[in-house]
């Protein structure tokens, strides 16, 4: 018998998700002792963040996706 996916219909968009990762990362990276934790914080959200702005750019009119 095939393995069934599970689905589930998510409440917030994408960038909502992105932008509220990389808010809760910078205040995690707030409260952090400088170091490298704080550091691997800081480049999370900034990723998060990157994310965000091609999920944006990629919803643009005129950008066209070639495969």
């Amino acid at each position: 018998m095939a393995k069934r996916r599970r689905r589930f219909k998510q409440t917030q968009s994408l960038q909502e998700r992105l932008a509220a990762e990389a808010e809760r990362l910078r205040a995690s990276a707030k409260t952090a002792p400088p170091g490298i934790r704080r550091e691997e914080l800081l480049r999370k959200a900034r990723q998060f963040e990157e994310g965000l702005h091609m999920s944006e750019w990629l919803k643009a009119p005129g950008v066209e996706l070639r495969r």
